[in-house]
């Protein structure tokens, strides 16, 4: 099994792809974020956050107050499963994390969380 993925973000408010499943084999899954854009990240910064269906829009919420220093997530904030940094044009970053974390029956959703992207730039991640 793969246990990675690349995901890219634009200029356009979209991520490349809508879902992401994970094989239950896969001890950790590691996400790569791209920005294949030319906006900086002030402008049009792209995160990946993985939450629960039922959190997403409250993590996103919340992380508006935060700003971009703390990449718009509440410091501390235990309902973040994974989350990588506020990215801008060209530059990348990537997340591990452990599967054990995820249930099989759970609803799971990835976001950006820089303010107004959720509407957007969502998905599903799916145990199988």
């Amino acid at each position: 099994a793969e246990c990675k993925v690349t995901v890219d973000s634009t200029d356009q408010m979209s991520f490349d792809t809508k879902a992401i499943e994970i094989d239950k084999s896969c001890k950790t899954f590691t996400v790569d974020l791209k920005h294949s854009g030319n906006l900086p990240k002030n402008v049009m910064g792209h995160n990946w956050v993985l939450t629960t269906q039922a959190d997403m829009q409250p993590v996103a919420t919340d992380g508006m107050a935060a700003g971009i220093d703390k990449n718009y997530l509440k410091e501390g904030d235990t309902r973040i499963i994974a989350h990588t940094k506020i990215i801008g044009a060209g530059e990348t970053d990537s997340v591990t994390f452990d599967v054990s974390k995820l249930k099989a029956d759970g609803k799971y959703m990835f976001f950006c969380s820089f303010p107004g992207h959720i509407a957007m730039m969502k998905g599903t991640v799916t145990l199988k």
